[in-house]
């Protein structure tokens, strides 16, 4: 009753009134079992010193569900206290209660900076693709690699700034005399221009690419074309050329399908050499000749590819909608840790989506 006393059993009931309602949280902790990642993460930080006393730590794998909150929601790890506190279905979700004590922003930075030195989250990440894959979805009928920009904090620079930048300064040496305005610095991210077609004029004059600058980093994957699991991941600049990545550990040899989509940026004679030589078939789109119409029969299988192709679109288009990845961090390591993470919590909905859908294995 509303103004009422409060009843024992109100904390209960509301619980039950999200779960009837569908709480998609419960239905994640139920497909996922968190505690599979406790033996990384005990791996990652080693044993605890008892000796030394004071406060005993918050769980690892609570302040991990925490993480996989921010990055399912775009969030900051102050908004991600705030709501944990705040909602009965994210307490629920984090094995807490009303009146359990919440790790604050501070540990939770403090928390991803251990998981990043460790370099834990690669290890992770494997875990949770074997978990998809000994679920049932395993990585089948071929596999599709393709990147996207992540915005970050834009950098006012000057030209001297910039090309000292470019030659590889780090912010410490370029600001060395003020010391804050060097750790609000980033010098890993990369302006690039990404072009994009406009549409047609009312007179009908034809579309004209458009060259919009972008800052920040760029997300490289490979998802497995039968389920859409994100299977293999990287991060770099933005500067960063596509078709180098696909040799650096994008293709996925568990894939029980030799066949590699992507697009014209990944064509080249380097990569067809790869793929040959790693027994995978090349479906990588064909550029059209220069100051040539491309051929009739080059365009009809660039259609066929590109129907297939398409799918890689969707984990993108949920992580920059959906979940609102952007970076907010300084640095390309702490990029990297912002992104797998955003790859893990989409591959978590990901086989909640496909156990519901009963999708075959």
């Amino acid at each position: 009753m509303s103004g009422g006393q409060r009843g024992f059993w109100d904390v209960q009931e509301r619980l039950r009134e999200l779960s009837a309602q569908g709480d998609p949280l419960e239905k994640l902790a139920a497909t996922v079992d968190f505690e599979m990642f406790r033996a990384d993460l005990d791996a990652a930080f080693g044993p605890r010193d008892r000796a030394k006393g004071g406060r005993p730590c918050f769980d690892p794998v609570l302040k991990f569900r925490m993480l996989v909150l921010q990055a399912m929601h775009g969030l900051s790890l102050a908004q991600t206290e705030y709501l944990v506190a705040d909602r009965l279905s994210w307490m629920r979700f984090c094995r807490l209660g009303p009146g359990d004590a919440v790790p604050d922003a501070n540990t939770l930075w403090d928390f991803r900076e251990a998981l990043i030195a460790a370099g834990a989250l690669d290890a992770l990440f494997a875990r949770l693709d074997r978990a998809i894959t000994e679920a049932g979805y395993l990585p089948m009928a071929g596999q599709i690699v393709d990147a996207t920009l992540v915005a970050a904090p834009r950098q006012r620079n000057t030209e001297a700034e910039k090309a000292r930048i470019k030659a590889g300064e780090k912010a410490t040496d370029i600001w060395s005399d003020k010391p804050a305005k060097a750790r609000q610095k980033d010098t890993d991210a990369r302006w690039t221009v990404k072009f994009s077609k406009a549409k047609p004029t009312a007179e009908g004059k034809p579309q004209v690419d458009i060259a919009v600058p972008a800052f920040g980093y760029k997300s490289h994957i490979s998802i497995d074309r039968q389920h859409g699991v994100i299977r293999r991941g990287k991060t770099t600049d933005a500067a960063a050329h596509d078709g180098a990545r696909l040799r650096e550990g994008l293709i996925d040899p568990n894939n029980t399908a030799a066949d590699v989509w992507a697009d014209t940026a990944y064509r080249s004679a380097e990569n067809e050499r790869y793929l040959a030589g790693i027994g995978k078939v090349s479906r990588i789109h064909r550029r059209k000749p220069p100051g040539r119409p491309m051929p009739r029969r080059t365009a009809q299988a660039n259609a066929a590819k590109s129907a297939v192709r398409a799918r890689v679109e969707h984990p993108f288009a949920h992580q920059k909608g959906v979940m609102g990845l952007v970076i907010r961090t300084i640095g390309i390591a702490r990029a990297r840790a912002t992104v797998t993470l955003a790859n893990m919590a989409y591959n978590m909905k990901r086989w909640c989506w496909l156990d519901r859908r009963g999708l075959p294995a």
